[in-house]
C-alpha cells in the first residue's frame, strides 16, 4: 500500500479549508439576511402605524372641517354653546358640609 503523495494531502487540506470558509460565510450570510428581515418587518410595522394615524388625522381634519365639526370643537374644547342651549350647573356636597 502506497502512503499518499503530500501534493495530495496538500490539495485535501485546501479543499477542506476552502469548503469551510465557504460554509461559514454562507451561514455568516444567512444570518444577516434574518437580522435584516427582522427590521424590515420593525419597519414596515411602523410604517403601517404611520399611515393608520395620518389616516385618523385626515379624517379628523375632514370632519372638523364642517359646520357640525367646528361646533363639536366649540362646545368640547372652548366651552361655547349655542343659543337655546341649556346650561346645568351641578353641585355637589360632602356630608360635612363642605362644598
Amino acid at each position: 500500500m502506497n502512503a499518499p503523495k503530500l501534493r495530495w494531502v496538500a490539495f485535501g487540506a485546501a479543499v477542506t479549508f476552502l469548503i469551510a470558509v465557504l460554509l461559514t460565510s454562507f451561514f455568516k450570510e444567512l444570518e444577516k439576511i434574518d437580522a435584516l428581515s427582522a427590521a424590515l418587518d420593525s419597519r414596515m410595522e411602523e410604517l403601517v402605524n404611520e399611515e393608520r394615524k395620518t389616516q385618523k388625522l385626515r379624517q379628523d381634519i375632514r370632519y372638523y372641517s364642517t359646520p357640525e365639526g367646528i361646533a363639536r370643537l366649540a362646545t368640547e374644547q372652548f366651552n361655547l354653546v349655542h343659543s337655546g342651549d341649556r346650561i346645568y350647573k351641578i353641585e355637589v356636597t360632602s356630608k360635612d358640609g363642605l362644598p
